[in-house]
C-alpha cells in the first residue's frame, strides 16, 4: 500500500524540524562557546553573526547529504520498504537520544549519533534480511554495509579528538608566547600579522572549500584550482595590511575583528557540516519515495541502488532548514545549558565547578604533575622564567559592582578557538568527511585552556573530571545511538503499528524532558549562590545570612516532618525522596562555603567583622543540615532493611517532638524573611521546653527496654533519631544567638 509512505513521509518532514531544534539546542555550543566566553562582543550581536553564519552554511551542506544515502550502508542490497524502515528508525531515535543530552546540559555530537543510527538500524534490517535468505549467511552482512566507509567515518571521528586537543593546546602555547596576557600592550605589526594570519586561514578554508560543496563553484572553479598558493599568499598580505591599517589609524581592536568573522565562519562550517545529520535522513527518504512511486514496482521489490547517484537538494529547503535552525538559536533555553558547561570547563580561573573529581580525574592530574616537574628538570632556569613571564596573568580593578562582567577566558584564546576549529572542520567537510564538530570546538577549547594554563591546581581535577565526563559520553552515544536504533528498525518491521506508538513515545519523553528542564531553570533561578557586588557591607551580610537562615529553616522544618511520618508509614519511597531532597540541601549548603574566601575577598576593610559572622553561619547551618541528613539516612535505612516498624508509642512521642520543632522553625522562618530580629530572645528561651521533650522521650524509651521492648533495632533508631534531633536543635539555637548577639551589636554601630 502507497499510504503509509505517504504517512511516514509526513512524520519524517515533522521528525526533521524536531531533530532540527533538539540538535541546534545542543551543537549551537559549538560556535557560539569563544564569543560569547570572552565578551568580545555583545551577545546580540554574536547572535546576529552566528545567524548569517548558519544560512550561509546551509546553503555549502548539499554535498554532504550523500553520507546518509550511501555513506554508512550500501543501497542496492536494500528495497524500498527497508530503506523507509532505517530512516524512520534513526529519526526517532536521533531526536529522542539528543533530547535527552541536552536536558542534561551535556554537550553531545549529532554527527556520531546520526552515524551510529544509520549503522545500528542499517545492520538489524539486514540481519532480518539475511535470516529470511536460506542462502545468505551471517558472512554476508559486509555486503549490505558501506563498512569501509563507515570504518573511515569513524576513524576520522576518533582521530578529530587527538588532533583538535594537539593542535588547539600547540597553537594556543605559542599565541601566548607571543602575545601574552597584555595583548593591548603588543606592538600593532603582531596583531597585524596575527590578524592576517588568522583571517586568511578563516576565508580560505571556510568561504573558498566550503564553497566547493555548492552549485556555485563551477562558476569559480578555473579561478581557484590551481592557484591555491598563490591566493593563500595574496590574501595573507591584503589581510595583514588592512589589520595594520584598522589598527594604526582607526584604533580597531584586530581580535574582536577575529572573534567576529570566525563566530561567522564556524557557524557556516557547522550548519555546511551538520546539516546533514538533521535534514539529511528526510530529503533521502523523498528522494527514495520520488523514485519508488514512479517505478510502479512493489515496495519490497524495489531495489534502492538509485541512491547511490549523486542528487541535488533543493536550495529553498536548506535555507528553511537554516532558518529553523536561527530561530532555535534564538530561543533554545536547552542551547544555553549546553554552552555553559562548555564554558565553565575552559574559563580562566576558579569558581562553582560542576563535575565532582573522580578517581580517574585525580590519578591523569597527579600524572601530568609529575610530567611537567620531568620537563622542568630539563629546561634551563631562564627558559622557565621567560616562558612563566609570558603566563602571568595581570591584575584586573573592576569596581565591586562590575566584577561579574569579567570574561572566562580573554580575545587572544577566543581567537585561537575559532580559527583553529573553523579550519579543522572546513577541512574536513571539503573532504566529505562528516566530521564531528562537537568533538573538535570541545577538545580544541579544552586544549587551549589547558596550554593556557587554566586549569590550576585549584581546579584541575574537577575540569579533568568534566572533560572525562563529556568524552564519556560521547561513546554512551555512540553505543546507544547503534543500539536503539537496531531495536526500533526492529520493532518498525516487525509491526507497522510500531511507528505511531514510537511517535506517541517521543512526545510524550520530550514533553517529560522539557518540564524537566524547566523545572530545573528555574530552581537555579531561585538558588541564591554569593553575589559578591552586593555583599559589600555589614548589612547586606545580614541580609544574605537571614535569606538563607529562613530557607534553611523552612527546609528542615518540611523535612523532618517528613522523615516523621513516612516513618509511621513505613513508606520506603517516600523516604528515598526526602534523602534526595536532604542531600540536595547539604550540597547547596557545601557550595556557599564553597564560596567563602570570595565573600571574604569582597568585603569592604570596614566590613572584615562581618566574615567571621558569616563563616560561622555557614557552620551552623550546615551543622543543622547534617543532622537532618543523618535522621534521614537512618531511617531511610531502616526501612529498607525490613526492621520492624517503630512502636506506636515511638511514633506518637516523634510527632509530639515535630509539632514543638514545626512551631519553632516556623518562628524562625518567618522572623528572618521579615527581618524581625527583636524576638529572637523569645525564641531562644523555647530552646528548654524542646530539650526537655526530648529526654523525656529518651527516658521512656528507656523504661521500654527494661519493660517490653523487643526490638535492638528500633531502639537503636529511635536513639538515634532523638540524639540527632538534640544536635539540630542546638546548632540552630547557637545560630540564633549568634546572629543575635551581631544584630545587638551592629545596632550600637550605627
Amino acid at each position: 500500500m502507497e499510504n503509509p509512505y505517504v504517512l511516514m513521509l509526513i512524520a519524517l518532514s515533522v521528525l526533521a524540524i524536531v531533530d532540527l531544534v533538539v540538535g541546534v539546542s545542543n551543537d549551537a555550543v559549538n560556535f557560539l562557546n569563544s564569543a560569547i566566553g570572552s565578551k568580545a562582543l555583545s551577545v546580540r550581536n554574536i547572535m546576529i553573526i552566528a545567524s548569517l553564519g548558519v544560512f550561509f552554511g546551509a546553503v555549502t551542506s548539499s554535498g554532504m547529504m550523500e553520507v546518509a544515502r550511501k555513506g554508512i550502508f550500501n543501497p542496492h542490497m536494500f528495497m524500498f520498504k527497508d530503506i523507509m524502515y532505517i530512516f524512520m528508525a534513526v529519526m526517532i531515535t536521533d531526536i529522542l537520544l539528543l533530547d535527552v543530552f541536552n536536558t542534561l546540559g551535556m554537550p553531545t555530537s549529532t554527527t556520531v549519533s546520526i552515524v551510529f543510527e544509520l549503522l545500528g538500524a542499517a545492520v538489524a534490517i539486514s540481519l532480518i534480511k539475511i535470516s529470511m535468505n536460506n542462502t545468505e549467511s551471517l558472512a554476508d552482512l559486509w555486503n549490505y554495509i558501506n563498512h569501509k566507509k563507515a570504518i573511515q567515518i569513524i576513524n576520522g571521528i576518533l582521530l578529530s579528538v587527538v588532533v583538535a586537543f594537539s593542535v588547539g593546546a600547540i597553537v594556543q602555547f605559542f599565541s601566548r608566547l607571543i602575545y601574552s596576557f597584555n595583548f593591548e600592550k603588543r606592538a600593532t605589526y603582531i596583531s597585524a600579522l596575527f590578524g592576517g594570519f588568522a583571517i586568511t586561514a578563516i576565508t580560505y578554508f571556510i568561504i573558498i572549500k566550503g564553497l566547493k560543496g555548492t552549485p556555485y563553484y563551477k562558476d569559480i572553479k578555473h579561478l581557484i584550482e590551481g592557484n591555491t598558493t598563490a591566493i593563500i599568499v595574496g590574501s595573507f598580505v591584503v589581510w595583514t595590511l588592512l589589520s595594520q591599517l584598522l589598527i594604526a589609524v582607526f584604533k580597531v581592536n584586530i581580535l574582536k575583528v577575529i572573534i567576529g568573522i570566525g563566530t561567522f565562519s564556524l557557524a557556516m562550517a557547522f550548519s555546511g557540516n551538520d546539516l546533514v545529520n538533521f535534514i539529511g535522513v528526510p530529503i533521502a527518504a523523498w528522494n527514495s519515495y520520488t523514485e519508488w512511486s514512479a517505478s510502479g514496482v512493489a515496495a519490497d521489490a524495489f531495489s534502492m541502488g538509485v541512491l547511490a547517484k549523486k542528487v541535488p537538494s533543493n536550495v529553498w529547503l536548506l535555507l528553511l532548514a537554516g532558518a529553523i535552525m536561527v530561530i532555535t538559536l534564538w530561543t533554545s533555553s536547552k542551547a544555553k545549558s549546553v554552552i555553559e558547561t562548555g564554558i565553565n570547563l575552559s574559563r580562566q580561573g576558579d569558581g562553582h565547578e560542576k563535575f565532582q573529581p573522580n578517581t580517574l580525574s585525580r590519578v591523569v592530574v597527579r600524572a601530568a604533575m609529575g610530567i611537567n616537574s620531568g620537563f622542568n628538570f630539563f629546561i634551563p632556569k631562564k627558559t622557565q622564567a621567560f616562558i612563566n613571564s609570558k603566563f602571568e596573568k595581570p591584575v584586573i580593578q573592576l569596581p565591586k559592582d562590575k566584577t561579574y562582567e569579567i570574561p572566562a577566558f580573554d580575545q587572544v584564546r577566543a581567537s585561537v578557538n575559532l580559527i583553529v576549529a573553523g579550519i579543522l572542520i572546513s577541512i574536513a567537510t571539503s573532504m566529505k568527511l562528516p566530521l564531528s564538530t562537537t568533538y573538535v570546538t570541545f577538545m580544541v577549547a579544552m586544549g587551549t585552556s589547558l596550554a593556557d594554563r587554566a586549569w590550576g591546581r585549584e581546579s584541575a581535577v574537577y575540569r579533568v573530571a568534566g572533560v572525562l565526563n563529556v568524552i564519556g559520553g560521547w561513546f554512551l552515544t555512540a553505543i546507544i545511538a547503534f543500539l536503539a536504533a537496531g531495536l526500533v528498525a526492529f520493532l518498525i518491521s516487525w509491526d507497522l503499528v510500531m511507528i505511531p506508538i514510537l511517535l506517541a513515545a517521543v512526545v510524550a519523553l520530550i514533553a517529560r524532558n522539557s518540564i524537566a528542564h524547566r523545572k530545573k531553570v528555574k530552581e537555579k533561578k531561585q538558588r541564591r549562590y554569593i553575589q559578591r557586588s552586593e555583599l559589600i557591607t555589614i548589612n547586606g551580610v545580614m541580609d544574605e545570612s537571614s535569606d538563607h537562615i529562613a530557607e534553611v529553616a523552612q527546609r528542615v522544618n518540611k523535612l523532618y516532618t517528613n522523615v516523621v511520618n513516612d516513618l509511621a508509614k513505613h513508606d520506603l519511597n517516600k523516604l528515598r525522596k526526602t534523602e534526595k531532597h536532604v542531600s540536595k540541601l547539604n550540597d547547596e549548603i557545601d557550595n556557599l562555603k564553597d564560596g567563602v574566601f570570595y565573600f571574604i575577598k569582597s568585603l569592604d576593610e570596614t566590613s572584615v567583622e562581618a566574615s567571621r559572622f558569616y563563616v560561622l553561619i555557614l557552620s551552623y547551618l550546615q551543622d543543622v543540615a547534617q543532622s537532618i541528613s543523618y535522621i534521614s539516612k537512618v531511617s531511610y535505612k531502616h526501612v529498607n532493611n525490613n526492621h520492624k516498624n517503630l512502636k506506636k508509642g515511638q511514633i506518637k512521642d516523634l510527632k509530639h517532638i515535630d509539632a514543638k520543632l514545626e512551631l519553632l522553625l516556623g518562628k524562625v522562618s518567618t522572623s528572618f524573611e521579615k527581618r524581625n530580629f527583636d524576638n529572637l530572645k523569645e525564641i531562644i528561651a523555647e530552646k528548654k521546653d524542646l530539650f526537655e521533650n526530648v529526654a523525656a522521650s529518651i527516658e521512656k524509651q528507656i523504661t521500654r527496654i527494661r519493660t517490653d521492648e523487643t526490638s535492638p533495632k528500633n531502639t537503636t533508631l529511635y536513639f538515634s533519631i532523638l540524639v540527632e534531633t538534640q544536635d539540630l536543635i542546638s546548632g540552630l539555637m547557637n545560630l540564633l544567638e549568634l546572629f543575635d548577639e551581631f544584630h545587638i551589636s551592629t545596632k550600637k554601630v550605627e
